[in-house]
Parts: C-alpha cells; sequence; structure tokens
C-alpha cells in the first residue's frame, strides 16, 4: 500500500515530517510521498530520517529499529488558480535542490508573506491582537495557511470553532481575507518537469467543474506536460474514479491516487486508507517510477547498426542490460516498417513494450500489439504531381504500401536501394494509381550527383500555385536519398508524439542519429546525440558527439554512461 498525497507540519498538517515516517511505519506503507503545498521545508527532514533508519537496519548496532522503511518520494502541491477556481498539482519526485526551482518557491514565499502581514493587519482592525510574528512563533517551522489563522483565533478565544473562524474571518468571502497570487496550472506544471518531476492534477473532483470543462482542463495541461492524474482519492466515488480512469487512458496519463492526510486538521482522515475504504495499489507507484526511466530514439543506419546492417555482440548485450534496466527502446528510421522488422528479428532486438518509428516518422508502430498507433500519409494527387515531376528530370522515385515497394521497374536505383531494404517490388505502368490510399513516404534516388536530388527539391517547392510545402516535407537520410514526407510526419515530431503517448517526460529523452533526416529528432530531445560519423549539420546540433563511429559502436558511450541503472 502507498500514499501520494500527504501533508505535514511545514504546510497545514499537525504530523512533524519525522512523525509523519513513524506513521508511515506503523500503518505498513511501501512508499509515501510527502507534498507539502507550495513547500519543500519538510523534504529533507522526512528523507533523512528515513535514511537513518535504514542505515540502523543494516548495521548490527542492535539497535531497535523497524523492519521495514518506506521510501520517501520528495514532492510539493502547487495550489493555483484557473478561471476563478483554485487547482492543485501535485509534483512527485521532484529534484528540490534544483536552483531554478528553488528561487521559484522563494518567490510564493515572499509573496505569500506580504499576503500574511495584509490579512493580520486586517484583523487587528477586528479587535484582535495578532501579528504576523506572533502567527510564526504559535506554528513554529510552519507554511502559514488560513488553517493556522483559525487555529489561532479559536486557541486565542476570538471564535468557537474553526468553521466560525472561516465564517467571520478568514474564508473566500470573510472581511478579512487577502487572496494571494497564485501560479496557473500551466506554469506548476512547468515548473515541476523543469525540477524533473512528475506533474499529476490533484484531486479532480473537487473543483466542482463539469465533466467537459475538466477535459478541456486536461487538454490543455497535457499540452505542457502533465503525466499524470489522481484518480483514487478518499471523495472519489467509485463512479469518479471510473471517469477519471477514462480520462486517463484517452490521454495517455498515469494513474495516481493518495489520502490528502493532514493530521487532525482532517479528522477522521487516517494516512493510507483516508476515510477508511481507500487504498492505492503498489503498482501504480510501479508505473510512475518506470515514466521516470530514459528513453533511446535511435535512428538505425549510421547510428546503431554496423555498416553491414547488424548489431555487434557488445551492442546487443548492452541494449539488454538497458532494456532489463527499464529504459525504453525506439526504433527510428527512414526504413518501410517491413525492413525494420526484418532487422529487429535478425538482431534479437525484441523487447517488451518497444515502439517503432518508421518512414521518418510518418508510421509509429507498437510491436507488443501490432498495430500502427499513428499514420500520416502523402495524398494521392500529390504523389501524381511529384511523381510526374521526378520522372520528368529523369530521377528515379518510387513510393510504398504497406507490405511491397511500388516503382516502374528494376533499375539500377533499385538494386543499390534493395540491397539493405529486403521488401517485394509492385511494378506498375502509374505508381500513383497503385497508391490510392496515398504513402508513408515517397523516394527519389540518384546514386552520383546529390546536386540533381537538391534541384528536384527546389523545383518541387518553388511551384506556388501547388503550394506543396504546406503538406510535405523534402529531407535527405543519405546523399543518394531525398525522402519526401507528410509534412507532419518527421523523426521530431514522432519523439513528442511518443512521449505523449507512453507518457513520459521530454526531460528523459535521448536521440541519436548521423544524417540531415534525423536533425529534428535531435532537437526534439533533452539530449541530441550525433555520431562520429555525421554529417557536419547533425553535429552542429547535438548535444553530444560520440568518439566513435557506427561502425566502433560509437553508441556504447550513451549507452554505457547513461542506461545503465
Amino acid at each position: 500500500m502507498i500514499d501520494l498525497h500527504v501533508h505535514s507540519t511545514r504546510s497545514d498538517g499537525t504530523y512533524s515530517p519525522r512523525e509523519l515516517v513513524d506513521y508511515a511505519i506503523e500503518k505498513g506503507l511501501r512508499a509515501m510521498a510527502l507534498t507539502d503545498h507550495d513547500s519543500i521545508d519538510g523534504l529533507d527532514e522526512a528523507i533523512h530520517y528515513a535514511e537513518q533508519l535504514r542505515y540502523l537496519q543494516s548495521s548490527s548496532t542492535g539497535a531497535s529499529v523497524p523492519a521495514h522503511v518506506p521510501e520517501i518520494i520528495p514532492g510539493i502541491e502547487f495550489s493555483t488558480e484557473y478561471q476563478g477556481r483554485d487547482i492543485h498539482i501535485v509534483g512527485l519526485y521532484i529534484d528540490y535542490k534544483q536552483p531554478a526551482f528553488t528561487q521559484a518557491l522563494q518567490n510564493f514565499v515572499n509573496s505569500r508573506e506580504l499576503r500574511n502581514e495584509k490579512m493580520c493587519g486586517l484583523l487587528r482592525e477586528h479587535g484582535i491582537d495578532i501579528t504576523y510574528e506572533k502567527l510564526c512563533a504559535a506554528f513554529p517551522d510552519a507554511v502559514i495557511t488560513r488553517a493556522h489563522y483559525a487555529r489561532y483565533l479559536l486557541e486565542h478565544g476570538y471564535v468557537g470553532s474553526i468553521n466560525e473562524a472561516f465564517d467571520r474571518y478568514v474564508g473566500d468571502h470573510a472581511s478579512c481575507f487577502v487572496p494571494r497570487e497564485k501560479v496557473t496550472p500551466t506554469q506548476a506544471v512547468e515548473l515541476i518537469l523543469q525540477a524533473d518531476g512528475i506533474p499529476i492534477l490533484a484531486h479532480p473532483m473537487l473543483y466542482g467543474i463539469s465533466s467537459a470543462r475538466l477535459e478541456t482542463l486536461v487538454v490543455e495541461l497535457k499540452a505542457v506536460g502533465l503525466l499524470g492524474i489522481e484518480a483514487i482519492y478518499n471523495n472519489h466515488s467509485a463512479g469518479d474514479e471510473r471517469q477519471l480512469r477514462r480520462l486517463a487512458a484517452k490521454y495517455h496519463l498515469l494513474i495516481s491516487g493518495g489520502s490528502d492526510f493532514h493530521g487532525s486538521n482532517k479528522p477522521k482522515l487516517d494516512l493510507g486508507v483516508g476515510y477508511g475504504k481507500l487504498y492505492v495499489p503498489d503498482d501504480i507507484l510501479e508505473d510512475i517510477q518506470a515514466c521516470r526511466k530514459n528513453l533511446l530514439f535511435t535512428d538505425m543506419d549510421g547510428t546503431l547498426l554496423l555498416n553491414n546492417s547488424t548489431v555487434s555482440p557488445n551492442m546487443k548485450n548492452a541494449l539488454n542490460r538497458m532494456t532489463t534496466a527499464g529504459h525504453h527502446l525506439i526504433l527510428s528510421s527512414g526504413r518501410p516498417l517491413p525492413s525494420i522488422l526484418e532487422v529487429r528479428k535478425q538482431a534479437g532486438i525484441d523487447y517488451p513494450n518497444m515502439l517503432i518509428i518508421s518512414s521518418n516518422g510518418a508510421l509509429v508502430y507498437d510491436c507488443d500489439n501490432k498495430r500502427p498507433i499513428l499514420e500520416y500519409r502523402i495524398d494521392p494527387e500529390d504523389i501524381k504531381y511529384i511523381i510526374a515531376t521526378a520522372e520528368a528530370t529523369g530521377i528515379h522515385i518510387h513510393g510504398y504500401t504497406s507490405k511491397t515497394i511500388v516503382c516502374h521497374e528494376m533499375n539500377e536505383e533499385l538494386c543499390y536501394y534493395t540491397r539493405r531494404i529486403h521488401m517485394p517490388l509492385q511494378c506498375v505502368e502509374n505508381i500513383a494509381a497503385a497508391l490510392p490510399n496515398g504513402s508513408y513516404k515517397l523516394l527519389a534516388i540518384h546514386l552520383t550527383d546529390k546536386e540533381r536530388l537538391v534541384q528536384l527539391r527546389e523545383q518541387l517547392l518553388a511551384d506556388k500555385s501547388r503550394k506543396l510545402k504546406e503538406r510535405v516535407q523534402m529531407i535527405f537520410s543519405n546523399d543518394q536519398y531525398l525522402e519526401i514526407l507528410p509534412l507532419s510526419a518527421g523523426k521530431g515530431n514522432a519523439l513528442r508524439f511518443v512521449t505523449d503517448y507512453l507518457p513520459a517526460p521530454r526531460s528523459h529523452t535521448f536521440a541519436a542519429g548521423d544524417a540531415e533526416n534525423d536533425i529534428s529528432m535531435l532537437k526534439a530531445a533533452q539530449y541530441g546525440i550525433a555520431m562520429a560519423n555525421a554529417d557536419a549539420s547533425v553535429k552542429a546540433c547535438a548535444d553530444i558527439v560520440t568518439g566513435n563511429t557506427n561502425d566502433e559502436d560509437g553508441l556504447l558511450e550513451i549507452l554505457n554512461k547513461y542506461f545503465v541503472q
């Protein structure tokens, strides 16, 4: 059992971070996320205390220690504002010492302190003996919230209950309430991602918004990197949870869950079990942890493969270690899908949850379920025009069905091409007519003069009456091959799609390649890797250039550094 939403005295809870660890041990939790409101002040205390207990477990001191110490997940809960509503975004596994993140939090603290000074002034105008200094002294080490104001007023005899304090003084519409400047949900998601965390939309059913409005919010947040939704929560009915799980599945979001434990500030709500029926299973955490593994998007020819189109034993062993550790391998190639599947089978690169980007991003394929999950095709009318133009200039060009190369006849260019790409030929008089549903790509080949292909590209894109550049793109995969693709395709766009689909944070993406058609992928990834044998233009946009070429297994440098655990 786990609990991924818990508060301490460092925000508005009544258990100290250390006491929460002890209580999590008592409750038998496997893991607990400390997610104080807009604060990370309790994380060091909780994490270090848990580490001390684990050390005592492993030492021979004989000290009395618990049999199991839960994982303490560093987290935060941002209070944000969306269309006049208070929306909360939880961040899990945050790098809470990341400088830009801590600076942003300090800005929140400064804003909160100014607001608290104003509220204390209004309360004094109502005859209440209070200052911000007295409030902080009454609740040391806490991030002051309205719950602390209410408790202060109750303990000093100004009100008869917490509810009265809110109704008369500090509630949303009460006389002494001062709204605090808040970030937007979008900003909170971006801050959490910046801290290498997992952003989660917290307790969505508490906001009192319609299903349509909630879905709009999810779409907006997904666009900036939202990775999960808190579907398992105390106040969610079985129907609520089903609705949220459907929403998560529709937008490829992780499921999270937690009690929102605050101690005595939320009576009868207990850690781990909420009001008694809450249960967050361990596999929820396992999916979140898997999301934090690295993703390697690798080109094949000139990158992963040796020059003879095979994978070396050393590379195969490294890929085995990488995937066993839970990292993801995504093959990304200009090759058509049948050719990639053939290489994958021959090399034994067959791993669970594997995706393939083929035809330079025009097709993304789910290997486990043996089905496309993204497809783009060139329109038949554009195919007719492109082929006619290429043929008029004497340049070979062909298209593809899902299983065949569609061409006029075997020629020198196809002999060269099919040495590596083993697909049957469908020889026809009219290539465009043989592709009534379009083609993932067209391939123009000139074996000796790249400039001829450059001129073809310029001619095709220069025809303003056709406006072809609004629908297709043209890039080189090597000096002999001009790839003609749907505009929405491309390896970079495919990488973005895959990270949204899994889902996975973009900060954990690595992309490796050697040719012009890889550039968009390298730019889209957090870390772009150019091989030592790569074109100069690819090296210019890369974050890392390998010391060795593909034929020297240069990619092993990356696997051994970033994908070992």
